[in-house]
């Protein structure tokens, strides 16, 4: 691969998230099941995270934590398999794996976002 293909690459790569925020709003909440204020605000908790994370070490990833959020949420909406969005998105089965459940811990950890809890018969939750 050329250094130009690679550059167009990590182009394309950089605007998918922007390309999905330029849709209409009928159409991104089609494709993702969420508004997309829900998307912002999920990237915004994400990108503090990741800060966090990598504050004083660790190697950084491939990926922008925006495309890290939009590859969880094809696995969450359409079941692909790991092996599918590695090569959609550029990088190892093993790390769309780990990209996924990061995303799905950090969320649930702001207390943000969850599903609902299970309800008794009568309605009550438990």
């Amino acid at each position: 691969m050329t250094l130009k293909a690679k550059d167009s690459k990590i182009k394309s790569m950089e605007n998918k998230f922007e390309k999905a925020l330029e849709m209409r709003e009928e159409q991104f909440h089609r494709l993702f099941g969420f508004s997309k204020k829900t998307m912002k605000k999920m990237v915004e908790i994400l990108r503090d995270a990741y800060a966090t994370k990598h504050k004083r070490r660790g190697r950084h990833s491939k990926l922008d934590v925006a495309d890290m959020l939009m590859l969880a949420c094809k696995y969450w909406r359409e079941y692909v398999t790991f092996l599918s969005l590695a090569h959609e998105f550029g990088v190892a089965e093993s790390t769309a794996h780990d990209i996924t459940v990061w995303v799905e811990n950090v969320l649930i950890r702001s207390g943000e976002f969850g599903l609902p809890g299970k309800k008794t018969a009568d309605g009550r939750k438990t």
